[in-house]
């Protein structure tokens, strides 16, 4: 008797939650504590809410990879990297039909009263014109919705002298799954005296922190000379094609008594990669912290990272659901979340949530969940956490995972630490589940497969790792992962298949020495 699974839809999980926490679907959904925050404010904030928040599909988004479109799955561009390296072909040096950006906005604080600001947009660029009325609606809420992610601490500003600049990013998540790149730099404007920081924000479809920090870089290069210096650079930026992996753009931009500037924008060629900084975690947690996460995260509980900079958290979540590659994070992750919107904490399914220090108090009064506190000097990393942590993992592969980590040259680039930190990792997958593919059977040509999970789940020989892959079984992320293998009707290919193969081709080799 095969062990064939029956599931449940894909994307249930977080569907649920939107019936239960949101608003019939007129516009995008509007979690219920956002409702009821809204409700016992002010006038003013009710009318921020019929604007910006009903935009907040962010809230509850998800980076679900699992959605993304075939034709541009990041494993198998990469995994045609090397051949298509001596052809310089404009097909191959571009991603097809990809551009840089939508558009870039710029967020100033606008004195509200004489106590607080709030966030407003003066500058867009390009200006959507000719749009139909519904259009320019749903365009207008979507920008009420960012200024709210570029300052998530809400109005209480004071005027400031001095600002560090900081870069971060979130996701904005569509009603209908589409999901939109936010990267954010925050900084002081030119001028004397204090005056409140302002914000850049580029919306993009694309993944690629790296390059658009790069990008900020010209842009407040630019705004320091005059804000009239950003327009021609974006306007050549836009009519660029986003490279392929590997591959170079080149952006030609005049600025004055420098004459012309060649800005040369370069992708990782691991391009599954290119949003992930583990700089920044391994940083802030030590390689038994980052385990412990892990952990949490493999087995989709609830995890709440604190620190203050803004910066600090987008990276941090954004390497965290790295971490779990080739599976995909498919529930709530908010790397940034909205003073306004402290109360997604009360959502009873999985989550990566990043919270500003400075609420932490609205934030450990919940149960059964992990928060991580990231802060330079904290007291102690967990505040709070479910306990068994450390014993979700199988011993072994733990004490492996940690070797591994502990050959990293320090300090590192981030290229060696993306290699390293992912490779530990993807292995540790590759050792528990990395022989699913001989239990996927196609009964006929061209039909989808069946995954046999009895059968699965018998051929592991640890008890340990049994142990784990009973629980992993029951996630949605290795359902849904699943699922993606069972409709495809040729081999596997891509990063994780490679690693499969030649992990297998080892201990083949180990068995014919020991004969």
């Amino acid at each position: 008797m095969s062990g064939a699974v029956v599931r449940r839809k894909k994307g249930r999980g977080l569907a649920n939650l939107r019936n239960r926490w949101s608003e019939p679907p007129k516009d995008n959904p509007i979690s219920d504590v956002a409702a009821e925050h809204a409700a016992i404010r002010s006038d003013e904030d009710e009318d921020r809410r019929h604007g910006g928040l009903k935009r907040i599909s962010a809230m509850w988004s998800s980076f679900r990879r699992g959605k993304r479109d075939k034709g541009k799955d990041p494993e198998t561009t990469e995994a045609m990297g090397p051949m298509l390296v001596e052809n310089t072909s404009r097909q191959h040096r571009f991603g097809s039909g990809q551009y840089f950006f939508e558009y870039l906005v710029v967020v100033s604080l606008k004195t509200k009263d004489s106590t607080s600001y709030e966030p407003q947009i003066t500058y867009q660029f390009p200006k959507r014109d000719g749009m139909a009325r519904f259009q320019k609606e749903e365009e207008e809420k979507t920008l009420q919705a960012i200024t709210l992610f570029c300052f998530p601490e809400g109005i209480n500003w004071a005027p400031l002298t001095e600002y560090h600049s900081e870069t971060f990013s979130f996701v904005l998540t569509e009603i209908d799954g589409s999901r939109r790149n936010g990267y954010c730099r925050r900084l002081l404007p030119g001028g004397k005296g204090a005056r409140p920081p302002e914000a850049y924000c580029i919306i993009s479809s694309l993944a690629c922190f790296g390059l658009f920090s790069k990008i900020f870089d010209e842009v407040e290069k630019r705004r320091q000379i005059s804000m009239a210096m950003i327009y021609p650079f974006m306007q050549k930026l836009r009519e660029a094609p986003f490279p392929a992996p590997g591959h170079t753009v080149e952006i030609k931009s005049f600025i004055p008594e420098s004459g012309t500037e060649i800005i040369r924008l370069t992708r990782p060629l691991d391009s599954w990669l290119e949003h992930v900084n583990f700089n920044t975690l391994f940083g802030c947690l030590t390689d038994g912290e980052v385990l412990l996460v892990f952990a949490a995260a493999v087995l989709e509980r609830r995890i709440v990272f604190i620190a203050d900079e803004l910066g600090t958290l987008s990276q941090v979540i954004h390497a965290v659901a790295a971490l779990l590659y080739p599976f995909v994070w498919q529930h709530t992750m908010i790397s940034i979340v909205p003073e306004i919107l402290i109360d997604v904490v009360m959502a009873p399914t999985p989550y990566l949530l990043g919270v500003q220090k400075r609420l932490l108090d609205q934030v450990t009064d919940q149960s059964d969940l992990l928060v991580v506190d990231l802060s330079v000097d904290r007291k102690t990393t967990f505040i709070a956490s479910i306990g068994d942590e450390s014993s979700i993992l199988p011993p072994k592969l733990q004490a492996e995972i940690l070797e591994a980590l502990s050959k990293r040259q320090k300090p590192t680039t981030v290229e060696e630490m993306n290699r390293v930190v992912s490779e530990a990792f993807l292995l540790f997958f590759v050792k528990t589940v990395g022989h699913y593919g001989s239990y996927v059977k196609h009964r006929r040509a061209g039909e989808h497969g069946v995954f046999e999970k009895r059968s699965f789940y018998k051929a592991i020989d640890s008890k340990t790792t049994r142990h784990f892959v009973k629980k992993f079984l029951q996630t949605q992320t290795f359902d849904l992962f699943i699922q993606e293998v069972e409709q495809q009707p040729g081999p596997q290919q891509g990063i994780f298949h490679k690693k499969i193969l030649e992990y297998q081709e080892g201990k083949k080799k180990e068995k014919t020495k020991k004969r």
